[in-house]
């Protein structure tokens, strides 16, 4: 979908820390994470909550209260008046949340609206399905997080499995994929110099209430130190495969936010009036099976909407699960594994789900920011061999 006038001010979108699940926010309810995030954000960025008109909370995971979806948090935030949509779409959650806001300020509706995006994939639901049929009327039983990743049930593969019947279709060797890990890795690294600069102009720590007082996360947790050697020395998840647990990313716990504008509103929300102008939004599937080819198809689709070609696209990010992901886009795409990701992935710093591509199109913004501007391109897949795509320019033509 192609836009004209939906811009994000640079600054007004952010990303907490995540956390590896089953660490310092394995107990926080994910809407209550994002009210404290969120709120935080908008006043440190001087925004009252109740100057955004349409509220959007992106979520995969389900939580306690979250029938109420986006109105728990725009009515803590004192912004009550307003509502929205909850959105999810698996792990290209995120783009669809942008996609509709961007609808929303093109068509008028609103002048300045705002994506919650949040999950937690610790202590996931378990849910039970009231059945008949079981013996004595025993329900059925799904781990909302675990279970999907096993198997989905349109092929009866799991997303390790999809991974390899890329790999295997692109011809990579174990050592392509460990090296598309370790490149992530150290870019990641290169983000935390100068005590985390980079990181700090767009990351929100998280308060933990605690018995005695608080505690905060300020920056990502579970991060697994990366060395060549190390990666060498692991197994693959499968027998005879390529993949291992150090070219996959972990589940995780995080939340995310981004503000979507006209332009004049969002020149006076950004920092010196700069704005990353969204010029498309796409969405497109694989073949059964292969979920790493699926970001080529949605950044296709975007880019043509946007009517530009890979050649003019400055930077990329991904959500990258798997480090066969990059090497496929790479191929396909004619784009250098080296330009995609300056700061490190998810590949690296974990999932949390719906936020992850938040994340990967806020350090997308930055870094075509801190090059003096140009086009960038996040895309990303997500569960059903499907994937979302975000097209942004930041620079004198999107102000």
């Amino acid at each position: 979908m192609r836009f004209r006038d939906a811009h994000i001010p640079l600054g007004l979108s952010w990303t907490s820390p995540f956390a590896k699940w089953q660490g310092p926010l394995a107990e926080v309810n994910s809407l209550d994470l994002a009210v404290d995030v969120t709120g935080r954000a908008l006043e440190a960025r001087g925004l009252p909550p109740e100057e955004i008109t349409e509220w959007t909370l992106g979520c995969t995971v389900p939580q306690q209260y979250g029938f109420y979806g986006v109105t728990l948090v725009s009515r803590r935030l004192g912004a009550g008046r307003y509502g929205g949509p909850w959105l999810s779409r698996a792990c290209a959650t995120s783009a669809v949340v942008v996609e509709h806001l961007a609808t929303q300020v093109e068509l008028g509706a609103h002048a300045t609206t705002i994506g919650v995006i949040t999950d937690r994939t610790s202590n996931g639901p378990l849910m039970l399905y009231p059945t008949q049929r079981g013996a004595g009327g025993a329900p059925l039983a799904e781990h909302w997080v675990l279970d999907p990743m096993k198997l989905d049930p349109t092929t009866g593969q799991s997303m390790n499995d999809t991974a390899e019947n890329t790999a295997a279709d692109g011809g990579y060797t174990r050592e392509q994929v460990d090296e598309v890990a370790l490149m992530r890795y150290e870019q990641y690294v290169s983000a935390l110099a100068d005590d985390r600069a980079v990181q700090r102009e767009y990351m929100v720590p998280v308060r933990v209430p605690a018995k005695k007082g608080e505690i905060w996360v300020e920056e990502d947790h579970g991060v697994f130190p990366t060395t060549a050697a190390g990666l060498a020395d692991l197994s693959p998840v499968k027998p005879g495969g390529v993949v291992t647990h150090g070219a996959q990313t972990h589940p995780a716990d995080g939340c995310a936010g981004v503000v979507v504008a006209t332009r004049d509103r969002a020149r006076e929300l950004g920092q010196d009036g700069v704005t990353a102008r969204i010029l498309a939004t796409g969405f497109g599937r694989a073949e059964p099976a292969y979920m790493p080819k699926a970001p080529v198809e949605a950044a296709r689709v975007a880019l043509a909407d946007a009517g530009i070609e890979m050649s003019d696209v400055d930077v990329v990010t991904t959500h990258n699960p798997f480090a066969v992901n990059d090497l496929w886009l790479s191929e396909q795409l004619g784009y250098p594994l080296e330009r995609m990701n300056p700061y490190g992935s998810s590949l690296v710093y974990g999932h949390p789900q719906g936020p992850t591509g938040a994340r990967a199109i806020t350090e997308l913004i930055h870094a075509l920011h801190a090059r003096g501007g140009g086009t960038g391109l996040f895309t990303g897949c997500a569960a059903g061999d499907s994937a979302g795509a975000v097209v942004v320019r930041v620079g004198s033509e999107s102000r």
